[in-house]
């Protein structure tokens, strides 16, 4: 099928230094001011729109073919898309798919997102790896009148990520009770009937997706906001305590979320077991410190060596932030490191079942090559309860 540009681009990003990208536009109308990042996975472009650690980021795609197959329900992370727009490279065809429910563009339009395609992607990823992850404005209007100094203006007045604390705002509202498994052939999404594990899971953001894989591996999952005290969670009596995926500045979230960790370690002997900004709360409950990273890392396709076992897992992972591991205290062990740049991975608190990764094991889009680390999450409960 030949794409043709439209006569009038319908859609700008507008990067703060002043670099314009045109396009056509498709989504919702309007504009919105983020970070810019980039992601590489070939596939789960809704599930990585619906991740709540996208929270304050517009994602450009890196693989072309962007909607070609549709959206469903099934595939959402969360209620509703949380990245606040995307860039992709050729506009999205008409789906081609059996479990399509319908098309990208509809989906983001009545969703409230904005999206720009016919961008040179490659180019664009590389100004962000070159000079790091830029504050952008995205306008999209049907008629192509943009007002260039005000989207420029816009951009360079977002505050961005550093310091400020988003998973209050994609965390839930109350507590709830969560027993659907992971998605499996001929039956889909089934629900967990003989629960052996009771687990508090805070949710700073968290994937349906990790929710269902400690629910597929025996645990009667309990979710509580992100602003759960030591009591709260402790109230429900848990076997375990896990700690999820979110978005935002993990030292700021880490004012409410590091005290109750720290009870929780101190008051009793708790399996603990984080993903993403989980695995930066621990650490810094831990007495390490995060760092933002200049690009971070987006993508389904990237190595982690496990230094217990001397494996390479191929991950997914989305996180700007980093565990700065030259500040981990004594006692707590370096487990897992990028391959791409050596960054921190993964943590364990020597001699206890604490442990955190940076990258996701639920996957959602990506590989499965971690999702032991659930599997070893529900040993040391069975442990502890044996």
């Amino acid at each position: 099928m030949t794409m043709h540009a439209p006569t009038r681009p319908t859609a700008c990003l507008a990067l703060a230094d002043g670099t314009l990208f045109y396009g056509a536009g498709f989504g919702a109308t309007g504009q919105t001011v983020a970070e810019l990042c980039f992601n590489t996975a070939m596939t789960g472009y809704q599930e990585i729109m619906t991740d709540p650690s996208y929270a304050g980021q517009v994602v450009t795609f890196t693989f072309p073919h962007i909607g070609n197959t549709g959206v469903t329900p099934e595939d959402d992370e969360a209620g509703k898309p949380v990245a606040a727009g995307m860039v992709v490279k050729w506009n999205p065809t008409t789906p081609s798919n059996w479990r399509s429910a319908g098309p990208l563009g509809e989906w983001l339009a009545t969703r409230g997102r904005i999206a720009i395609g016919g961008i040179d992607t490659r180019r664009l990823t590389r100004a962000i790896r070159h000079a790091g992850a830029p504050h952008v404005a995205l306008s999209h209007d049907p008629e192509g009148n943009f007002d260039i100094e005000a989207l420029v203006a816009a951009a360079r007045g977002f505050e961005g990520l550093e310091g400020m604390d988003l998973a209050k705002e994609v965390t839930c509202a109350q507590s709830y009770r969560w027993g659907e498994m992971r998605w499996a052939w001929p039956d889909g999404y089934t629900r967990l009937e003989d629960p052996k594990y009771k687990v508090v899971a805070i949710d700073y953001g968290a994937k349906r997706n990790i929710l269902r894989c400690l629910a597929s591996v025996g645990c009667d999952v309990t979710v509580l906001p992100a602003t759960a005290t030591t009591e709260d969670v402790l109230s429900h009596n848990p076997d375990g305590v896990f700690l999820s995926n979110g978005p935002g500045d993990p030292a700021a979230t880490g004012a409410y979320a590091v005290p109750m960790i720290k009870g929780v370690l101190d008051q009793t002997d708790l399996p603990v077991f984080g993903i993403c900004l989980g695995h930066q709360m621990l650490a810094l409950a831990l007495g390490a410190q995060t760092i933002k990273m200049n690009h971070g890392h987006h993508g389904a396709n990237h190595p982690v060596k496990d230094h217990d076992t001397g494996k390479v897992e191929i991950t997914s992972m989305n996180h700007g932030f980093a565990v700065d591991a030259q500040t981990l205290p004594e006692g707590i062990i370096e487990t897992h490191t990028s391959l791409f740049d050596g960054s921190n991975c993964g943590i364990r608190m020597e001699g206890r079942p604490v442990y955190s990764v940076q990258h996701h094991p639920e996957a959602s889009p990506g590989p499965q090559d971690s999702f032991y680390l659930f599997e070893r999450f529900a040993a040391a409960m069975a442990d502890r309860t044996a």
